[in-house]
């Protein structure tokens, strides 16, 4: 009987499908689960962090450091270099690197002394270059406190700390030689068997900002911080041009962090910032600043005071000086001993209330403050970033502006009692001479500096043409010279000018309003060159690193103020000023100079201690201006024996700038033949010629002379064949008799006429030279200096300047 299977029910199967597709459900969710988080990890990985992988693992395997662009020149308008970058490196650690190599020298110590130990040998351990020894030494050669880089080390985690930057090449070579096992620690030298190249020390390229002159135009120039970032002046204006763009180098490192050197190095080029060419000129910028101190010096000037030389019709400033200043490479220094001795002074105050501070940083910071204050003074250009109340030296602007409305002429003639009054001010308004000028002309009141007839023309003009007239010579504005920092002057408002006169009849002659002294010698420059304004500049040219000129200045002018033939007469009227008005002391031979002179006093100080700025402003030639100058002088003492007042204390200062500046910008002198008497020329050699031949050739050539001895022949001579020495000179010829080699001591010439000046050095051997004033009007002229010290030895013949003055008002 055949067997059959039973045969599973229908029931039974569906449960088995069931079964399975539940297991094949589940093994399907699970595979899609496992999958997402598979995939969701490789995103993670792959996508989201990768950049922060990436940059982790380049850190691992490679190097990088970064290599400074080297930041542009700045040249004067010569080419003359004023500001360089020359290479430098900074000094970097790897905390990671050295704190490796300790512990594999020790290791390898530790080896070295088991396998002596196994051979029954003695062994000493060479010495450990820790972090102790490594900081030793580049304490010494960098001047930094030993625990300070000790403490820098402690970071292991850290493969880049910078310890110095920019070090000049002499130290840069030093740690490349302590690098190197060249040297320990102090300095010795180490023999080349026993040399041990350091790990984790490096230097990196670099370049250091060199400032060739110093101090030299410092308020224009400014400085970079030691980030290498222009901070002052120039440099900051134009550090985005000057600044390049950084290169960088990537070198790979194996497993244990070495560096794979050369084969597994990239260099990325650094890109030089451009040079810049100013429209300085270092020789006129020299001549500036030399003539400036010494005047502030020799005024103990309480505020210091500024300069500024500048093309009358272009706007390029040829030099520009602010005092105090400093030295450029070593910006962090107090370069003024009088602002030196006001912040001890502050800081001693300081100190001694050092209780009353509520902590002890607040005590810091008000020292901070002090410091930060003074430092600021000195950095400052107040040549665009200070008023001042300008005095007489603004009447050219009133001068300039009734000429155009036709309100005055050449014709016009003033009376002067010594005052005016003005309606809506109850006192007097007094004019520099008390007793008045009487009746004058035009070009005369102006010679004279004569208050109530700059009053008459400004209230003849009316206040709102007068204030328009304040606006079109950009008076009321910045002048937008290419400098950080310029403020613009301190005006009324216009509608409370125009509600009454007091402020003109004010304004008329320069007094209770401020300007800045870039603003009034454009203002004065449109006067005198036909009327028209210019921006003034001082970077003239942008070039690249190969020289090619980027961009060139633009010398369009804003606008024309006055007429040609209004321009003529002020130029006409300040000639004036110089060669018989208040401005005499400007005076230079052979040249025609134009100029005023002002003295204004402060706002608020008249009633007490009278603090004034003394000033003058002068150009040449008068006829047709090329340059102009302007200097201040900000409370100068009344102690020194000289009337405080433009023209005596500040024209003959411009007088020697002037005549020192003018030729060198290439304007030659035209010496009128009283000029010629006293002009420079070389002394005919005469040593060895007869008597008669010697006096013939000297007096061909200008020179006088007396003889010593008896015999025919010269056998010496003073001064010297060839010395260069006023060609009215009288020469000393010795015929036969010894030439004596005993110094003369030069006597005291000042306060003396010419003549008793001429005779007092003549007498003791010397040769005078003159300078300043030479011809006088209503007064005598009289040796206001001399440039060799009274009571001073010189050789006998030498040459001894002597500048002669006239007492003047403004």
């Amino acid at each position: 009987m055949a067997i059959h299977p039973r045969r599973k029910s229908d029931a039974a199967r569906r449960a088995n499908q069931i079964v399975r597709s539940r297991t094949v459900l589940v093994m399907l969710l699970l595979g899609i689960m496992t999958f997402a988080a598979l995939f969701w990890r490789l995103y993670d990985l792959q996508i989201r962090q990768h950049a922060e992988l990436q940059e982790k693992a380049i850190s691992q395997q490679t190097r990088s450091a970064v290599v400074s662009a080297s930041r542009g020149t700045i040249y004067d308008r010569n080419l003359n270099t004023l500001a360089i970058s020359a290479t430098a490196e900074t000094v970097l650690v790897s905390p990671l690197d050295i704190e490796k190599s300790v512990e594999s020298q020790k290791e390898e110590q530790a080896k070295a002394a088991q396998k002596a130990a196994d051979k029954g040998q003695d062994y000493t351990p060479p010495v450990l270059r820790d972090q102790s020894y490594i900081a030793r030494g580049l304490s010494r050669i960098l001047g930094l406190e030993q625990g300070a880089i000790e403490e820098r080390m402690e970071k292991t985690n850290s493969q880049y700390e910078i310890l110095k930057k920019k070090t000049d090449q002499t130290i840069s070579d030093e740690v490349r030689r302590f690098i190197n096992g060249e040297i320990d620690p102090e300095g010795n030298e180490v023999p080349e068997k026993q040399r041990v190249k350091l790990r984790g020390v490096w230097l990196q390229p670099d370049s250091k900002r060199y400032y060739l002159y110093s101090s030299l135009a410092s308020g224009v120039i400014g400085f970079v911080n030691g980030d290498g970032i222009g901070s002052v002046g120039l440099e900051a204006k134009y550090d985005d041009t000057l600044t390049g763009t950084a290169g960088y180098t990537v070198s790979a490192r194996n497993a244990s962090g070495s560096e794979l050197l050369y084969n597994y190095e990239q260099y990325y080029d650094a890109e030089n910032g451009h040079s810049l060419v100013l429209t300085l000129d270092a020789n006129v910028q020299l001549s500036l600043e030399n003539g400036l101190e010494n005047m502030l010096k020799k005024y103990d000037a309480k505020n210091g005071g500024t300069g500024i030389v500048m093309e009358v019709n272009t706007g390029a400033i040829i030099a520009m000086a602010s005092y105090p200043n400093y030295d450029l490479n070593d910006y962090g220094t107090i370069f003024d001993a009088a602002l030196q001795k006001k912040l001890d002074a502050d800081l001693e105050k300081i100190d001694a209330n050092r209780s009353t501070y509520e902590s002890e940083k607040a005590y810091a910071d008000a020292r901070a403050k002090a410091i930060n204050s003074a430092m600021q003074s000195q950095w400052r250009n107040k040549c665009i970033d200070s008023t001042y109340e300008p005095g007489s030296t603004f009447k050219p602007i009133t001068l300039a502006a009734a000429l155009e409305e036709g309100k005055v002429s050449k014709s016009s003639t003033f009376y002067c009692g010594g005052y005016t009054t003005v309606p809506g001010w109850s006192d007097r308004i007094w004019c520099s001479n008390h007793s008045g000028h009487g009746q004058q002309t035009l070009i005369e009141a102006v010679g004279h500096s004569c208050n109530p007839a700059f009053i008459k023309m400004g209230l003849s003009i009316g206040t709102e043409t007068y204030y328009k007239y304040l606006k079109s010579f950009g008076l009321m504005d910045k002048t937008g010279i290419d400098m950080i920092g310029e403020v613009k002057g301190l005006f009324v408002d216009e509608d409370y000018f125009n509600s009454q006169v007091v402020s003109l009849a004010s304004y008329s002659f320069g007094q209770t309003f401020n300007v800045t002294p870039i603003e009034l010698i454009r203002a004065q420059a449109a006067c005198i060159n036909g009327g028209y304004l210019y921006e003034p500049y001082i970077v003239d040219q942008v070039l690249d690193e190969d020289g090619n000129v980027l961009s060139q200045h633009d010398t369009t002018p804003v606008r024309q103020v006055i007429s040609e033939e209004t321009s003529a007469i002020v130029r006409e009227a300040l000639e004036y000023v110089v060669s018989s008005g208040s401005g005499k002391n400007g005076q230079v031979a052979g040249y025609r100079i134009g100029g005023k002179t002002g003295t204004a006093d402060k706002t608020g100080t008249r009633k007490t201690t009278r603090e004034v700025v003394v000033s003058f402003m002068c150009f040449a030639p008068a006829d047709d201006p090329q340059y102009i100058m302007l200097l201040t002088m900000d409370t100068p003492s009344r102690n020194t024996g000289t009337a405080v007042y433009g023209g005596t204390m500040v024209a003959p200062t411009a007088s020697q700038i002037m005549g020192e500046i003018l030729p060198a910008l290439g304007i030659e002198p035209d010496y009128s033949a009283e000029e010629l008497s006293g002009a420079d020329a070389a002394v005919p050699y005469v040593v060895g010629k007869t008597a008669e031949e010697a006096k013939a050739a000297l007096k061909s050539a200008g020179f006088t002379y007396r003889t010593v001895g008896s015999g025919e022949t010269v056998t010496d001579q003073t001064p010297a064949g060839g010395a260069i020495v006023p060609n009215n000179a009288s020469v000393v010829l010795y015929l036969g008799a010894e030439k004596s080699d005993t110094p003369s001591t030069v006597p005291d010439v000042t306060g003396k006429t010419p003549t008793e000046a001429n005779k007092a050095l003549t007498n003791a051997g010397l040769i005078m030279k003159v300078a300043g004033a030479t011809s006088a009007s209503g007064g005598s002229v009289t040796a206001i200096s001399q440039n060799a010290e009274a009571g001073s030895q010189l050789p006998a013949g030498s040459v001894v300047t002597v500048r002669f003055g006239v007492r003047t008002t403004d």
